[in-house]
Formats: structure tokens, sequence, C-alpha cells
């Protein structure tokens, strides 16, 4: 092996290392901040608020599938068009 081929595989093995401990670090929630040092992040299952976001997502993921099905079916848009105007007219 000649010195160029070490060099290139010093540096895939420098590079496949650290991609491997980023990816260690993202999965246990270890993040770095702004000078470098090491900040573990807690994820808390049972936090109510995480809890009330988590069912809020949810609740408009479910609103936004509703109103596409709305917005791309013709008959559904002539109908709430006429059930807009019946409104309308009252």
């Amino acid at each position: 092996m000649s010195w160029p081929e070490a060099v290139v595989a010093i540096i895939i093995i420098v590079t496949i290392g650290r991609v491997m401990r980023s990816k260690y670090r993202a999965q246990h929630g270890i993040l770095e901040d702004h000078k470098g040092n090491s900040v573990a992040v807690t994820r808390n299952a049972q936090d109510p608020d995480s809890r009330q976001l988590h069912d809020e997502v949810k609740f408009l993921k479910e609103r936004v599938a509703v109103l596409e099905k709305i917005a791309t079916d013709d008959r559904g848009a002539r109908e709430l068009e006429n059930e807009i105007e019946k409104l309308r007219d009252r």
C-alpha cells in the first residue's frame, strides 16, 4: 500500500467513525451547545405538555385530511357550496 492509499484509508476510517458517533449521539439525545460541550436532552414521554401537544397534532392532522378530501372531491365541493349558500340565505 502506497502512502496516498494509506491517507485515503485513514480518511475513510475517520469519516465512518464520525458518522457512527453522530448517529449514536442523535439516538441518545446528546447535543452540543455553542461551545461544543455535550448536553443531554431528556425526552419524557409522560410530560403532560408533550402529551397535550401530541393529541393536538393528531387532531389537526385529522382535520387537514378531511379538508383535503373536501377540496379534492368535486361533488363534495358542490354540496359544500350549496350548504354555504343555504346558510347565507337564512
